[in-house]
């Protein structure tokens, strides 16, 4: 009996305390909680629209993205992928006891996942992929016993995967893609023998090995781990996932043998394994078994020997072994694949001849052997099932006539034959592809004309067929290509005038013609060309005056030498901002224009008899002045007169200069110059530059001057606001504070920098009492004076806006995430975004930057706040601590300037800065209000894309601003430039490869 009574309480001890039950909630308290999900998200896109109306039990359930059990009617499912809603994790969900499917993928789901999330006990399936979450994976999600699928990629997760990971009961899938995790490889998921589905792609782990735990996956059927800082071996304990289906190492810098086990896992339908640095040849024998084989890259390591004949019999759709070490030739056998789309064994050292069958039975669409030693003629079947794009044969040993057929292969896109041994005319029909934007025929034996059918290749941006031996005119139908950026044809047989009608390839860069034949004189209008670079006509017969309207391009690059050109030098020319000059060899007269007329140039003028200046080699052969008579000698006279009275004049005018300002002279010598880069100036024509009138710019920091210098380069002088007395040469320096940290800040700063995006410095020049930074000039000026002057609106259009955005995030990503240890900027406006010639924007101003001291910690509090009125973070005015937050907060604001077109403060705002204004308006009015009334409506979804990661970069929360890194890749999702996030995510057996590589100094 008593034995009874002491079970007894102990079954209602275990009852009330050991085991408590679980509360389920009625019909109407779950739609009372689904109701709260709605006030705490934000919805723009009003997804929750449909979540309201009756009040009768169960009707929730037909609420969009909510699925209930038909007999309880509790909710079991709940799926809001693609809402566009935004806010914290809503951990109240997990009262929903039935819940077993949970996504939120694709939305602005932000902060951290809380540690208890572990109370969402029923969930099966949990997708939060694509949100903007971040801190460390919280260790309770693997005490959800009955978790199947586990999605949490495309977020900013960092730190450690825990090690509790590994003890999962039953989940099959889990994918952690794109993440910041930079703790070790986790080898111990290795320990959830129940996974089918391993995805760890893209993520900075530390250098770690590949455990050979990974082999106890004996279930695994997909293996994604590229990008992951794999190093070593790839152990050979992996050869026990007999399952396997997809197996991805790439982008590593694994070591060690290529794996001759992987011929075993006969279940296999993709194998990448490429950048790596595996060695070693490819397995001869075994590949037979491997039938549903379809992708197979294992390029960019260091593999030898040869293709395997037995591989390529496979029916592979994608078969990729660039940049490796192969030899021998190319097997028969892989013209048989009634699959294959994708052939690229660029860069390696194969012989021999293309197959003869290659496309006939094949669906081609890329075909690249670029830089091989391959022969024999091009296969004519290569299009015979009309989808192929890109054809790349250049650097190889091809001989005979470019197929008649490829003129029917309407699809192609890119076309580079270039440098074989080609003979023969072009088929008509080939030079009027219809699709082609790049046509490289260069350094072959082609022979011909240039059909007018080049008319028809309206796409056409790159034209080379320089090095050929084509003959004739050049068509006047080569000025109607209006998408033409380069057009190289030099070392032919081209005869007749250069066509009128090239004045209208406005958009082209460089037109390189040298070594022809060609005649007449430069047709009129081609200071229409205003996007041209590179001018070369030289070895030709051209003749008349060389056109003064060439000095209103943008030429680098100018080259007439070798001509028939007379006359005088326009003095426009010297409005170029030349690397390069030579108009030698021609029959040039009269004096060089001043700017020209120093021993830098000597070989620019050599071979003109009749031209003089102060050069050594040049007049003379001039006939004697006495000889001409005496009109030659009154000619002189009144020159020489002339130039005595000019001389006579400056001297005078620099004595008086010179003596109102003595007092303030500064000896050149005390200057001291540090460079950062190879100089062709030196510190003393910098300071002579330093004119008030050469003035550009002027700031809380100091002026900026435009310097041009002797050899034609042009720089941007900064005179940081200074005690000191004029330069000797009377040039500007005012008096005042020197502020030595902004100097010293900016010196430090950009003089360790190497950046497309971050403008260059050159080098600076200090003395006791004055100190100057010497930058790379930027034509366009600021973004900020660009953009809010009159000219914005016509010369910002959205897709310049939209390039200058994402220029400028490179630029700060590239000091968040790259720089050693990071920086922050602290200043970062419109104003201090430069632009160059084409627009491309460079981030400038480092006065006032910071390197963060202690990795998450931010930079320790500032005595006062730095930056620009409007720019400022919320957090920064009352906390003055600053961090990498700061900047994209400023950066935010920027985006919000370039969408809306207008300045960061502005009375028309009231209290308000543009951040609240754009807020409110668009809450008030709608997004169309606030969008800039310049920028074509055909733009709109974009450009609201862009204003949406904007109001993201502002959020008055740090916490809930993205990084730079994700700034940028949000803006490259916005043109479509980044692959689908989906692809390394849900099982897709379609690859993502890298660029062409062989196209390394392309002219494309």
């Amino acid at each position: 009996m008593t034995g009874f009574i002491f079970f007894f309480f102990f079954f209602l001890f275990s009852l009330l305390f050991l085991s408590p039950p679980t509360l389920s909630l009625t019909q109407p308290e779950e739609a009372r909680l689904l109701h709260q999900l709605t006030l705490t998200l934000s919805d723009p896109d009003r997804f929750f629209s449909s979540w309201n109306g009756s009040d009768s039990p169960g009707s929730h359930c037909s609420w969009t993205g909510v699925g209930c059990d038909s007999a309880t009617g509790l909710v079991t499912s709940l799926d809001l992928s693609d809402a566009n809603v935004g806010g914290p994790f809503p951990l109240f969900l997990c009262n929903l006891t039935s819940l077993s499917f949970l996504s939120l993928s694709n939305n602005n789901i932000n902060s951290s996942l809380p540690s208890d999330i572990s109370t969402c006990r029923n969930l099966t399936h949990l997708d939060l992929s694509e949100n903007l979450l971040v801190g460390n994976l919280p260790e309770s999600l693997a005490a959800i016993d009955g978790l199947v699928y586990l999605d949490l990629s495309w977020n900013n997760f960092s730190g450690n995967v825990p090690a509790s990971f590994g003890r999962f009961q039953k989940l099959e899938a889990i994918s952690l893609v794109c993440n910041l995790l930079d703790g070790e490889f986790p080898s111990f998921l290795g320990n959830v023998s129940t996974l089918k589905l391993l995805n760890l792609t893209d993520n900075p782990f530390r250098p770690s090995r590949l455990g050979p735990e990974i082999g106890n996956l004996t279930s695994l059927e997909v293996l994604w781990a590229g990008k992951c800082n794999l190093v070593g071996e790839i152990p050979d304990s992996l050869s026990r996932l007999k399952k396997l289906t997809v197996f991805d190492l790439s982008e590593n810098a694994l070591t060690g043998m290529f794996p001759s086990w992987l011929t075993e896992l006969t279940r296999l339908a993709q194998i990448e394994l490429y950048s790596n640095s595996l060695s070693g040849g490819l397995p001869s024998s075994g590949w037979s078994k491997l039938t549903e084989l379809r992708y197979f890259d294992a390029s960019m390591n260091k593999l030898n020997g040869t293709i395997p004949d037995e591989l390529t019999r496979l029916p592979l759709a994608s078969f990729n072994l660039y940049q490796n070490s192969l030899e021998g030739e190319i097997p028969e056998s892989i013209a048989d694949s009634p699959n294959l789309s994708e052939l690229k064994l660029f860069v390696n050292h194969l012989s021999g001849q293309l197959p003869r069958k290659l496309g006939q039975n094949s669906p081609l669409n890329i075909i690249d052997v670029t830089s091989n030693l391959l022969s024999g003629e091009i296969p004519p079947f290569l299009c015979s099932k009309g989808q192929l794009e890109e054809l790349l044969l250049t650097q190889n040993s091809f001989s005979g006539q470019i197929p008649q057929n490829l003129s029917d292969c309407k699809n192609l896109i890119r076309v580079r034959l270039g440098n074989n041994q080609l003979t023969g005319n072009v088929p008509e029909d080939f030079w009027g592809l219809p699709h082609v934007s790049l046509l490289e025929l260069g350094h072959n034996s082609l022979s011909g004309e240039i059909s007018k059918m080049i008319s028809l290749a309206s796409n056409l941006s790159g034209f080379v067929i320089s090095n050929n031996n084509f003959t004739g005119k050049l068509p006047e139908e080569v000025g109607f290509l209006r998408n033409l950026e380069t057009f190289l044809a030099g070392n032919n047989h081209f005869s007749g005038p250069l066509p009128a009608s090239v004045v209208n390839l406005n958009q082209l860069g460089r037109l390189v013609l040298n070594d022809n034949e060609l005649s007449g004189e430069i047709p009129s209008g081609i200071k229409s060309m205003k996007t041209l670079t590179d001018l070369n006509l030289a070895n030709n017969q051209f003749s008349g005056q060389i056109p003064a309207e060439i000095g209103s391009l943008t030429l680098n690059y100018l080259d007439l030498s070798g001509n028939q050109f007379s006359g005088e030098i326009p003095y426009e020319l010297q409005n170029l901002k030349l690397n390069q000059l030579n108009l030698s060899n021609n029959h040039l007269t009269g004096e060089l224009p001043p700017l020209f007329a120093n021993e830098n140039y000597k070989n620019s003028f050599l071979g003109n008899p009749g031209l003089c200046g102060d050069i050594s080699g040049l007049c003379e052969n001039r006939v004697e002045v006495k000889k001409q008579g005496y009109v030659w000698l009154l000619r002189t006279i009144f020159v020489l007169a002339a130039v005595i009275f000019i001389v006579g004049v400056v001297w005078f005018y620099m004595k008086y200069k010179n003596f109102k300002q003595v007092k303030r002279a500064i000896d050149k010598s005390k200057w001291s110059l540090t460079s950062f880069h190879k100089l062709g100036f030196s510190e003393y024509e910098i300071l002579d530059c330093l004119y008030e009138d050469n003035v550009i710019g002027s700031g809380g920091s100091g002026k900026v001057y435009k310097a041009v210098l002797s050899n034609g380069e042009v720089v941007a002088v900064k005179k940081l606001w200074g005690s000191s007395n004029k330069l000797s040469n009377g040039s500007d320096v005012e008096k005042g504070p020197i502020q030595d940290d902004g100097f010293e800040t900016e010196v430090e700063t950009l003089g360790k920098i190497r950046h497309k995006n971050i403008v260059r410095l050159w080098c600076c020049c200090k003395t006791k009492d004055c100190k100057l930074l010497v930058y790379e000039y930027m034509p366009n000026g600021s973004l900020g004076d660009l953009l809010h002057s009159s000219k914005g609106g016509l010369l910002l259009d959205w897709p310049t806006r939209y390039k200058i955005a994402l220029d400028a995030a490179e630029g700060l990503s590239y000091l968040h995430h790259d720089c050693v240890p990071p920086i922050v900027h602290r200043d970062v406006k419109s104003n201090n975004i430069l632009l160059d010639g084409d627009f491309g924007a460079k981030v400038a101003d480092f006065g006032a930057a910071k390197v963060v001291e202690v990795a998450g910690k931010g930079i320790k509090s500032m005595s006062i706040i730095a930056g620009s009125c409007g720019y400022i973070a919320p957090e920064y005015a009352y906390t003055l601590r600053v961090n990498e937050k700061s900047d994209i907060y400023s950066f935010g604001v920027v985006i919000l300037e370039l969408v809306t077109g207008k300045r960061p403060v502005d009375p028309e705002y009231g209290e308000k800065d543009l951040v609240k204004w754009v807020c409110t308006t668009m809450e008030q009015k709608g997004v169309d209000h606030v969008l800039d009334s310049n920028l074509d409506p055909c733009f709109k979804d974009e450009i609201c894309k862009v204003l949406n990661i904007g109001l993201l970069c502002t959020s008055s929360l740090p916490i809930n601003r993205p990084s730079m890194r994700r700034v940028v890749k949000m803006l490259l999702e916005v043109s479509g430039e980044n692959h689908s996030k989906s692809d390394k995510k849900d099982g897709r057996l379609t690859p993502y490869y890298p660029e062409d590589a062989s196209e390394t100094g392309s002219v494309a």
